[in-house]
């Protein structure tokens, strides 16, 4: 594998070898990455949401909507497991994307005191042309690995994070 010079995390774990080596400090140095990783991707892709009138948070509501498919509705409840926040902070969400004309709360057929969630058309407008840039920004986000690394890590990830969920 073709690894690149040595970055700001190696210089941290350097210091705490020097300074305590009596600790281990091997997992820090994947973890400051991710951690540092987290901080620029997150700053790329809040610029590209922004150009659209988005945050992170409103995105993850309309594309959550989109992606359950027509007629892209799903009760807040369901919003809420998904997004994994609590009832308050997806009613505020859903208050801010509703005085845009994103989204409607329609009464739900199947519970009769219940509401669903559903995107309009201007809703679905944006968060398509949205998703479109964040896919091409995803992909230029992760242009510094080979499709193989991209599967490796992937792969790696996705074993790491299932021991928590």
């Amino acid at each position: 594998m073709n690894f690149s010079k040595p970055d700001a995390v190696d210089q941290i774990l350097a210091q705490w070898n020097r300074e305590r080596p009596d600790l281990d400090v091997s997992a820090m140095g994947p973890l400051g990455r991710l951690a540092r990783l987290r901080t620029h991707l997150s700053r790329e892709i809040d610029a590209v949401l922004s150009a659209h009138g988005l945050n992170s948070s409103t995105f993850d509501v309309l594309a959550t909507l989109r992606r359950s498919g027509a007629p892209y509705r799903l009760s807040p409840s369901d919003l809420m497991a998904t997004m994994m926040v609590t009832s308050g902070t997806m009613t505020n969400r859903i208050d801010q994307l509703e005085k845009q004309g994103l989204v409607e709360r329609l009464p739900n057929p199947d519970d009769r005191r219940g509401l669903l969630v559903a995107l309009t058309p201007k809703g679905r407008t944006l968060v398509d042309e949205a998703v479109t840039a964040h896919v091409a920004n995803q992909e230029r986000l992760m242009a510094a690995l080979t499709v193989e690394e991209r599967q490796a890590l992937d792969a790696l990830l996705r074993r790491h994070l299932s021991a928590f969920e």
